[in-house]
């Protein structure tokens, strides 16, 4: 089978809205090119392990490559990402140079290409994720270690919205608590929670295919009979008793279900919120105030935010 790359250069803020579009349109071996990597300290308190060549990084902005089948619908399901990353000009997500560009590689290149990008990466004081083919030996005694597919869904998890909620969920998090990940994506933050004591985890996302990954990837970390993935979309419909909800998402849809996060918190419940670029903090800030949440921590990594709030 033939595949085509597409590659859209683009910003730092628009990584998780057109990794998701990607993702949605069938794209398959996500990669991240950030010069960001390139430049964060990484021989620091989490001893992160990672492979850089700057060669592979652009000067300007981020790249963003993903993987199409070369088929009769290619040119319409370009012309469908391309119109679905100009739609979030629409939420003033800056797109950049917003270039989008097509190549062919054969299924040998596509098989390995995107796979070096990933290795394992410690993220948080006990937490490590590596990709299921690389093996990885616990470094100290308490050590949970997350196996992710990045070819599923949503890359490896190593994303600093991602890094800021497992951070919060590690600080957070008690003995066989109840949480709601709420736009599950790989289901990094329920596997996360369930490592960290979690008793249940209730997975939503909207994507059926995002569903089905959170379930594998949950197999794959033996969290099966603790997760529980459903395609929902936010907390529609929803009531649970809940002592945490944690959600990764566009500031613009956290704000959309605040309510519903109350109502399915228990008292001195936990809304952990992340995916917040700096010009949103201040919505998602008040939203949360409004309701009734009382703010206890805000978090920064790079140009990202998270946000913890108690009922």
């Amino acid at each position: 089978m033939k595949w085509s790359e597409i590659c859209i250069l683009t910003t730092n803020e628009a990584i998780e809205p057109i990794s998701n579009i990607l993702h949605e349109t069938g794209a398959s071996g996500l990669v991240i090119e950030d010069p960001l990597d390139l430049v964060q300290l990484h021989n620091d308190q989490f001893g992160e392990i990672y492979e850089l060549d700057p060669n592979d990084y652009p000067e300007e902005g981020v790249r963003i490559k993903a993987y199409l089948p070369v088929n009769s619908f290619l040119g319409e399901t370009v012309e469908e990402i391309k119109q679905a990353i100009n739609n979030l000009l629409i939420y003033d997500i800056d797109l950049g140079k917003n270039q989008v560009t097509l190549s062919e590689v054969n299924e040998e290149e596509w098989s390995t290409a995107w796979k070096k990008y990933y290795k394992p990466v410690k993220i948080s004081k006990r937490i490590t994720i590596t990709p299921t083919w690389e093996e990885y030996n616990p470094v100290d005694s308490d050590e949970l270690i997350i196996e992710l597919d990045p070819g599923m869904a949503f890359g490896t998890g190593t994303h600093p919205t991602t890094v800021l909620s497992i951070q919060a969920l590690e600080q957070y998090i008690e003995k066989d608590d109840i949480v709601i990940d709420v736009g599950s994506g790989s289901g990094v933050l329920s596997i996360a929670s369930a490592l960290l004591g979690a008793s249940k985890v209730h997975a939503f996302d909207l994507d059926e295919v995002a569903v089905k990954s959170t379930k594998l990837n949950a197999k794959v970390n033996k969290l099966n009979d603790v997760i529980f993935s459903k395609q929902n979309n936010l907390l529609d419909h929803i009531d649970l008793k809940a002592n945490i909800i944690v959600s990764n998402i566009l500031a613009e849809i956290i704000v959309r279900f605040v309510d519903d996060a109350w109502n399915n918190l228990v008292p001195g419940g936990y809304f952990i919120t992340s995916g917040i670029i700096q010009n949103k903090k201040e919505l998602v800030k008040d939203t949360l105030v409004q309701q009734g949440f009382e703010i206890i921590g805000m978090n920064e990594m790079e140009d990202w935010i998270s946000i913890i709030a108690r009922k």
